[in-house]
C-alpha cells in the first residue's frame, strides 16, 4: 500500500465520520439547515481531498469544493457531481456558521442525495486502486 493511498483512506474514514453525523442530525425537525450542512459540507471536502490524495493532486488547505473539485478536473479526474451542486453546499463551511440568517440554497434531501453521490463515487476510487496493490 502506498503513502497515498493511506492518506486516502484516512481522508475517507474522516468523510464517513462526517456524514454520519449529517445522518443523525438530518431526520431531526430541531436540528438547524446549517448544521446539517455543516457536516455535509465537511464530509464532501475531506471526500474530495481524498480523491485528490488519490491522484497525487496538490491543493492548498482550503474549505472551497469548488476549487478543489476544479482541480481535480483540471488533472484528468472525474467528479461524481456538477460543480454547480457543490457550489450550493461551500457556505456551509464557514459563511453559515457565523450567520443567524441563513439563505436556503439547498434542500435536506438534496444535501442527502449529492452527499451519498460523492461518497459512493469516492470510496469506489479508493477500492479499485487498493485493488491494485
Amino acid at each position: 500500500m502506498t503513502p497515498q493511498l493511506e492518506e486516502a483512506q484516512r481522508l475517507f474514514r474522516l468523510a464517513l465520520r462526517d456524514q454520519e453525523t449529517f445522518s443523525l442530525l438530518l431526520p431531526l425537525p430541531r436540528a438547524s439547515l446549517a448544521a446539517i450542512g455543516f457536516h455535509a459540507q465537511q464530509a464532501a471536502e475531506k471526500a474530495l481531498k481524498a480523491i485528490a490524495v488519490l491522484r497525487g493532486i496538490e491543493f492548498q488547505r482550503t474549505h472551497d469544493l469548488t476549487a478543489l473539485a476544479s482541480s481535480i478536473q483540471e488533472n484528468g479526474g472525474e467528479l461524481p457531481v456538477l460543480i454547480d451542486e457543490l457550489r450550493r453546499i461551500n457556505p456551509f463551511a464557514v459563511e453559515f456558521r457565523y450567520d443567524d440568517e441563513l439563505i436556503p440554497l439547498i434542500s435536506r434531501e438534496e444535501l442527502e442525495s449529492l452527499l451519498s453521490t460523492i461518497i459512493k463515487h469516492v470510496g469506489l476510487q479508493i477500492e479499485d486502486v487498493r485493488h491494485q496493490f
